[in-house]
């Protein structure tokens, strides 16, 4: 969801697989804004029409920037309930713990806000009613 928790973030991260989701979006086919390269999946000539990834981007949301140049020539990022894949976020690289990764994922972050601000600002797959603080996609009671 773009805009969660900052830049992007994971709907629905570490909820147990058993849950529906609002509205039943769990367990239904979706359109999403963006998902993670842990489990992307698109043809080679679009990945190419593109642009590829984005080498600036070398850790973080090169998955996000990829996906929205997608979106951004038409192409849909969709989510598919039947496919099952287990994703240990950070298992590979590790965490942003160090002042060195900390500067990196900053420097990758402003990258993207400049870039797609108007899709962390309003996600078009995800309601402006519901909250851009927790990853449970619960009402928004206040501003985000």
């Amino acid at each position: 969801v773009m805009g969660l928790g900052g830049v992007a973030g994971h709907g629905y991260y570490a909820m147990s697989s058993d849950i529906p989701g609002y509205f039943g979006n769990v367990v239904g086919f979706n359109n999403v804004s963006a998902v993670t390269g842990a489990c992307l999946m698109c043809r080679r000539e679009v990945f190419e029409e593109v642009g590829g990834f984005d080498e600036q981007l070398t850790v973080a949301y090169n998955d996000v920037d990829l996906c929205l140049k997608m979106l951004d020539q038409g192409y849909r990022n969709l989510y598919l309930p039947h496919v099952t894949l287990y994703h240990h976020e950070s298992k590979s690289r590790g965490y942003e713990d160090t002042p060195e990764k900390k500067e990196r994922l900053n420097r990758e972050s402003k990258i993207i806000e400049g870039r797609w601000k108007k899709y962390i600002d309003n996600d078009p797959c995800y309601s402006p009613h519901l909250t851009r603080i927790c990853q449970n996609f619960s009402i928004k009671v206040q501003d985000n």
